[in-house]
């Protein structure tokens, strides 16, 4: 699920889950949501902002600021950036970390670069607040 979403076709898994309650001005939410093995993750990239919440798992986050693009290779996995580049990169730019657990949130800010990275199977879901 991802995007526009079928409100109609998803309704017994959107009935069973609660929206943030954090909102911006003239933004609409657009629901998101996955299954992943551990090991497994997204390279860095930046979008608007939103929330991602832990149902299952733990995923850790890596963030910068708009203004400090880390270096990564899109190719590269997550998993394969973190034993080969992150001791630098980490060393290089003001690099954000946490690790959210299930029951737990995270709010990234419009344009911020991030990675994420599954520590264990995790089942997610993000809230993207588009205008």
């Amino acid at each position: 699920m991802f995007g526009d979403n079928d409100y109609e076709e998803w309704k017994d898994l959107l009935d069973e889950y609660n929206q943030p309650i954090y909102k911006l001005p003239r933004h609409l939410p657009a629901l998101s949501f996955g299954v992943a093995g551990p090991g497994s993750g997204v390279p860095f990239h930046f979008h608007g902002p939103g929330f991602a919440e832990a149902i299952h798992g733990r995923k850790r986050w890596f963030l910068t600021r708009p203004d400090e693009r880390p270096e990564f290779h899109p190719n590269k996995t997550t998993l394969q950036w973190f034993y080969e580049d992150y001791p630098r990169v980490k060393i290089e730019v003001e690099l954000f970390e946490c690790t959210i657990r299930p029951g737990e949130a995270i709010y990234f800010p419009d344009k911020w670069w991030h990675a994420t990275l599954n520590l264990d199977t995790s089942v997610f879901i993000s809230t993207f607040l588009s205008p």
